[in-house]
Formats: structure tokens, C-alpha cells, sequence
């Protein structure tokens, strides 16, 4: 596209200046040639006062050598005999011929022969006599063109500036819009080749700027499709973490003997490959979307379900559990199965990673604009909390892949929220969820303000 543009340029460019510069030198040359005979017909007009006096020899000598001033030998007088038979009267140098004289004689007007190295200017002259004398002057050619050459010169070059400059700006407007073109097709290349971060700079004509921008736009929409789709796989892969505990502690009570030792490494078994799979999916973890208005649950109701769910385990256990704030409904702008599934990954990592006689408790705090929910326990705590909040950040071992508290954060941003670790009353762990009521995370920035003053519902 670029040099299809150049070659447009150069051609119109190149018409143009030949459709003005042709007529324009051809009206240069006839300037010079009419400027050329007009200074020859004032010089020939200035013999006419003297020969309209006289015809005298000497007289008309005079006369050529003051009115020729520099062009000596150019000017001829033509004057015919006075008597039938008499000589003719010539002065200076005759080059036209004399059927040329006899013709401006008998027309009566001035008329231009053409004579060797120029032209001759015919000027009849009306006598005292009643005849007719005929001046003549010669103009050489190169007085006919003078100038010429040079007003072609500077027209030629005028013209070759202009294609050059028409050309140089083609060229740039050509650059302007292949480069972004180019870089377009560059970054779909290597998105379709994988490269997920491929971006286009947004700048260039309009046109090809909203190109770049809705490519930008789309390559941000796979991103986040990809993305979303392996937070999926890991969420419910993660989601499965559940039944499994459930699953180790029951086969922990089996007792001893080779069906019970094979459920048991089959159960662990089991784990590895859940671990595995949450490892593998867990690249990118986007942010879950902010549900719609009106969309949500009653946190009351959900979180006594999932604690009678975990009750059962923490009798077989000895664990002391404790919930508060449940006694009455609370609404959240989070959807059940994600509330169910935040639930689910606290309390597996509290039987997972607390020792067994361990308690903990799970109150609920509602406020005018956010609900907290805290999960707390008896155990060992969490030696580095900022490590457990990075998202994904496992610790290595098998049944750790860091999800657990992810799952929960981004059920809280979604809402505008956030979680933070702290130190519970039990001497162990405190998970703190901010569920925000109004989406604009009044909770976020530390644990005074609005935080420090909750009320139990």
C-alpha cells in the first residue's frame, strides 16, 4: 500500500505539472518573442519623424547611427527612387529580400521575415513624396529567446520539487498507514501463535486506531476467557478438596488391615491428583465478576448448613465449634455456590492444617454497608500471612495448592471486599471476610474505621 500510494502521487503530481508547466513555458517564449519586435518597432518608429523631413544621404546616416544606440549594423532604410529610372536609396545592411520589401511596401503595414541568425522587422515609412520608405531591423535570434531558457530552467525545477515533495509526503502518509496495519497483523499473528500478551500501540489514522483498539479489546477478552476457564477447572477441582477430607478422616477410622490401608492410599492417592490438577490449572486467576443487582444469598442460612455439614467430622474429631450471628437472616450480594465453596475451602484448611481436639468458631458480623464473616481456631496460626494471601501461593507439600484462601478473596472483591489474616481469640488463626453491602469497598485499608464498628447481628 505504501508504494501503490507513492505511485499515485508521482502521477497525478506529474500530470499536474505538466498540464501547467507545458503552457506556461510555451507563454514565457512568446513573451520574449513579442517583448523581442516591440523594442524593434520603437527603434524603427524613431526614424519616422526624420524621414518624413527628409531623404537626404547624410541626414538619414545621422539618424541610423544615433537611433541603432549599440546595435550597429541592425538598422537598414529602404527608400525607393524618387524618379522613374532613378537610383534607390539604401542605408546600413539589407537581409531581407526585396520581395519582402516590396510586399511590406504594398500592404502598408509592418510584417516580420524570417533571415539568416534571426528575424528582420519590415516597418513601412510614408514620405513626404508620397511614397513609401521601409526601415528595417534586425533582431537576432537569440534576442527573440532571451530568457527563455532560464523561465524553463526554474519551471523544470519548480516541477521536479513538487513530484519530489508530493512523492516525500506519499511516502510518509504510506508509512503512517502501513506501520499500523503492520503491527495489527503482527500481534494477531502471535496471538494465534499463543502469545496472549500481543498488544497493538492505539495510534495512526482513525480508522486503523479503532482497529487497534477493538483488537486490544479482544485479545483482553480471550485473556480473560482462558483465564476464567482454568480458574474454573481449578475452583472445582479445588471443590473436591471437600468430600476428600471427608473421605481421609473416615478412612483414618477404619482401623488396620489391607482393605483399610488400600481406601486409605487410594484416598491419598486421590489428593496427589487433585493437587496436581489445581497446580496445572492455576496459571491465571482473574477476579470473579461482581454479581448482578439482586442477585445473592442469606449468609445466616448458608453458613449454618455448611456447619452442620462439618459438625459431624468435628465430633468424630473432638473439636469445640462455636457459631455466632446466624440467628437471623443475612443478606449478601454473592452468589450460594460461591459462598458454599469459600466456606468449604476455610474450614477443609482447619481440619487439614490444625491438629485433631483443635476448635474453632465462625461468627457473622452485619453492618449498614458489609458483612464480615470470621473464621477463627485454636491452632498454630499462620507463621506468614502475606505468603498465604498471594493467590495460588501454595506451599509445596501435598495438600496445600493455595487456593484455598483465593477462593475466598475473590468472593469478596467481587463485591468490593477484601479477607485479612490476623490472630483470633481462640490463640490461633482469624480469617476476616469483608463482604461489601455496596460494592464501593469500604472495608479495604486495615482494620479501623467502619471495621471497628461492626455489630453483631
Amino acid at each position: 500500500m505504501r508504494w501503490a500510494l507513492v505511485k499515485v502521487s508521482l502521477a497525478v503530481t506529474a500530470m499536474v505539472v505538466v498540464a501547467f508547466a507545458v503552457p506556461l513555458g510555451l507563454v514565457v517564449k512568446e513573451m520574449a518573442r513579442d517583448r523581442a519586435f516591440s523594442n524593434a518597432e520603437r527603434r524603427a518608429a524613431g526614424l519616422a519623424p526624420v524621414l518624413a523631413i527628409t531623404t537626404d544621404h547624410d541626414e538619414l546616416d545621422k539618424a541610423v547611427a544615433t537611433t541603432e544606440d549599440g546595435a550597429v549594423g541592425r538598422l537598414a532604410i529602404h527608400v525607393p527612387a524618387a524618379e522613374p529610372g532613378g537610383a534607390a536609396l539604401e542605408i546600413g545592411t539589407r537581409r531581407a529580400d526585396p520581395e519582402a520589401l516590396a510586399a511590406t511596401r504594398s500592404l502598408g503595414r509592418a510584417s516580420i521575415a524570417e533571415v539568416p541568425g534571426g528575424f528582420a522587422l519590415l516597418q513601412p515609412m510614408a514620405l513626404s513624396s508620397g511614397q513609401v520608405a521601409v526601415v528595417e531591423l534586425f533582431v537576432p535570434e537569440g534576442e527573440v529567446s532571451n530568457g527563455v531558457a532560464t523561465a524553463w530552467l526554474v519551471l523544470a525545477g519548480v516541477g521536479i520539487a513538487l513530484i519530489v515533495g508530493s512523492v516525500a509526503v506519499a511516502d510518509r502518509l504510506g508509512v503512517r498507514m502501513v506501520q499500523p496495519a503492520q503491527r495489527l497483523a503482527g500481534a494477531a499473528h502471535d496471538l494465534g501463535e499463543g502469545r496472549l500478551g500481543a498488544r497493538v500501540p492505539e495510534e495512526g489514522p482513525t480508522e486503523l486506531r479503532s482497529a487497534a483498539v477493538a483488537f486490544n479489546s479482544m485479545a483482553d477478552q480471550v485473556v480473560q476467557l482462558l483465564a476464567n476457564e482454568r480458574e474454573l477447572a481449578a475452583d472445582l477441582s479445588h471443590r473436591l478438596r471437600t468430600p476428600l477430607t471427608v473421605l481421609r478422616l473416615n478412612a483414618a477410622s477404619l482401623g488396620s488391615g489391607p482393605a483399610a490401608e488400600q481406601t486409605r492410599a487410594a484416598v491419598e492417592q486421590l489428593e496427589r491428583e487433585v493437587d496436581t490438577i489445581i497446580r496445572t490449572a492455576r496459571e491465571a486467576k482473574p477476579q470473579t465478576q461482581a454479581t448482578g443487582p439482586g442477585a445473592g444469598c442469606d449468609a445466616a442460612e448458608v453458613v449454618r448448613e455448611r456447619m452442620d455439614f462439618w459438625s459431624a467430622l468435628a465430633e468424630d474429631e473432638g473439636r469445640r465449634v462455636r457459631v455466632a450471628g446466624v440467628e437471623r437472616p443475612v443478606r449478601i450480594p454473592v452468589a450460594r455456590p460461591e459462598l458454599v465453596a469459600a466456606l468449604d475451602a476455610l474450614l477443609g484448611n482447619v481440619f487439614r492444617h490444625t491438629p485433631e481436639g483443635t476448635a474453632f468458631s465462625l461468627d457473622v458480623h452485619n453492618g449498614d454497608d458489609a458483612v464480615i464473616i470470621l473464621v477463627s481456631d485454636a491452632g498454630p496460626g499462620i507463621a506468614d500471612p502475606a505468603a498465604a494471601l498471594a493467590r495460588g501461593a501454595g506451599s509445596g507439600r501435598d495438600g496445600s495448592t493455595g487456593l484455598g484462601l483465593d477462593i475466598a478473596r475473590r468472593m469478596a472483591e467481587s463485591t468490593g471486599g477484601d479477607v485479612r489474616i490476623g490472630h483470633s481469640i481462640l490463640g490461633g488463626t482469624e480469617i476476616r471476610i469483608w463482604i461489601s453491602l455496596d460494592g464501593r469497598g469500604a472495608g479495604r485499608g486495615g482494620g479501623g474505621g467502619r471495621r471497628g464498628r461492626r455489630r453483631k447481628a
